[in-house]
């Protein structure tokens, strides 16, 4: 990584320590050493099993959508690109930024840029979609109840739905309309040329001109997914619910390896208003912010003597083995770049 990278890894980590430090100081007690002590580590290895079965959920998803436009890309390369994207997700605002490293690892595979770009765009949709689905779901199971396990938050959940729902409008609009998402790109180029100092036309109508054909071929996908490609969408759809399913039940498997109850109905709606928040750029990943959220919605139904211990797991389950993952896979990617880079200038 760049030095700016280990940077930005370096505060993520920090923001994640003092507040999980903060947590585990207000709510240890002397029962917390009991439920240390009744920790069941069979669990917590369930626990992680699960969080890489989900993470091969997406690659299956990545490797399905791909194969339904035609190309031909394995399983563990996009596993290897899943893990990459945990890494550049935990050191970008929020957790929604390792779209460029799965749209590159498609490109490695021989994938065109525009269609590498329609499968991840794709991918986004059908997240927002399922996790909307799963969300009220959930609340027809719990009825009013909901609302006391998570006061204040139906207008964000409202809201959220909302912000999907248009997201989706324009997306089916820009796809009617090729134009009008490249007159977008268009004024965003425009406007980052005129910040530059030094300005070089050619380089910008060749940017332009680049622009124009990767939006037509993200244009040509996404027509293919619509006409030919329907059963990476059904294929897709089914990846995304077990793979939503999948991580948000990592948290009950937690709370059930320290001895307390699994609270699954309840545990989904928190894990659903902890992934839209956690979309918000606020911090590097995302870190301290989901801590804080998982007190507080846990804290709800969760014993103030096992929350500090169980938000630490969960941290270790979905942000540290995140980095672990993605170091190991950003590894792989780094030598095989420099190989091809070697070849290239000595053939």
């Amino acid at each position: 990584m760049k030095r700016s990278q280990w940077k930005w890894l370096g505060v993520s980590l920090g923001f994640s320590s003092i507040v999980l430090a903060l947590v585990l100081y207000f709510t240890f007690d002397e029962s917390t050493i009991e439920y240390i002590l009744r920790l069941n580590p069979w669990y917590l290895a369930l626990a992680l099993a699960g969080h890489v079965v989900a993470l091969g959920f997406w690659a299956l998803r990545l490797k399905t959508m791909s194969r339904s436009l035609g190309y031909t890309v394995g399983f563990f390369h996009c596993l290897n690109a899943v893990f990459a994207n945990l890494l550049i997700a935990a050191i970008t605002p929020s957790q929604a930024g390792g779209e460029p490293i799965r749209i590159h690892e498609l490109y490695r595979a021989g994938v065109r840029l525009g269609d590498a770009t329609g499968v991840v765009i794709m991918e986004r949709i059908l997240d927002g979609a399922v996790l909307v689905g799963i969300s009220m779901i959930t609340m027809l199971l719990l009825g009013q109840q909901w609302q006391s396990i998570a006061p204040g938050m139906a207008a964000f959940i409202y809201i959220s739905w909302g912000l999907i729902a248009v997201l989706v409008l324009f997306f089916i609009y820009s796809v009617k309309k090729p134009e009008v998402l490249k007159g977008l790109l268009h004024r965003i180029s425009l406007w980052l040329d005129r910040r530059k100092r030094r300005r070089n036309v050619e380089k910008l109508n060749a940017l332009l001109d680049r622009i124009d054909a990767e939006v037509d071929n993200f244009h040509g996908s996404l027509a293919r997914f619509v006409s030919h490609g329907i059963a990476g969408l059904i294929w897709g759809t089914l990846c995304t619910v077990m793979f939503w399913c999948i991580e948000f039940a990592i948290a009950s498997v937690i709370l059930m390896g320290l001895g307390s109850q699994p609270f699954f109905v309840e545990s989904f709606i928190a894990q659903i208003i902890i992934a839209l928040l956690m979309m918000v750029p606020l911090t590097p990943g995302g870190s301290g912010i989901a801590e804080v959220l998982a007190t507080s919605l846990y804290g709800i139904f969760v014993t103030s003597s096992v929350l500090g211990v169980f938000v630490l797991l969960w941290r270790m389950v979905f942000y540290y083995f995140n980095i672990v993952l993605g170091l190991a896979a950003s590894v792989g990617i780094l030598r095989r770049e420099v190989v091809r880079t070697d070849r290239r200038r000595n053939p």
